[in-house]
């Protein structure tokens, strides 16, 4: 009678050492699946980040592009107007020649007067 009570104490012990087994089984289930989502969050919080250096490097080199290309046209502008002076120029150049040539006329008619 002893015996049978010992052992169904022993029994009990042993359920209850299962149970406590289980208990800390879930227990670390539990803190391996919080510590699993904190992981996850944090490979979101780095990807996050890596796509808005990405964004930052992009919105960087098209404003560097677009930089560029309004430096090449103000050159380009320049050029024009550097060729505009050089006709007006080559104008101004034709215009005295001519005006040579109409002294030389009037100086050759004059010399033709009796």
């Amino acid at each position: 009678m002893r015996r049978e009570r010992e052992r169904e104490r022993e029994r009990e012990r042993e359920r209850e050492r299962e149970r406590e087994r289980e208990r800390e089984r879930k227990r670390g289930e539990k803190i391996g699946e919080r510590e699993r989502e904190r992981e996850r969050e944090r490979q979101r919080d780095r990807e996050r980040k890596r796509e808005r250096e990405r964004l930052r490097e992009r919105e960087r080199n098209e404003r560097e592009e677009r930089e560029r290309e309004r430096e090449r046209e103000r050159e380009r502008e320049r050029e024009r107007e550097r060729e505009r002076e050089r006709e007006r120029e080559r104008e101004r150049e034709r215009e005295r020649e001519r005006e040579r040539e109409r002294e030389r006329e009037r100086e050759r008619e004059v010399s033709l007067l009796p």
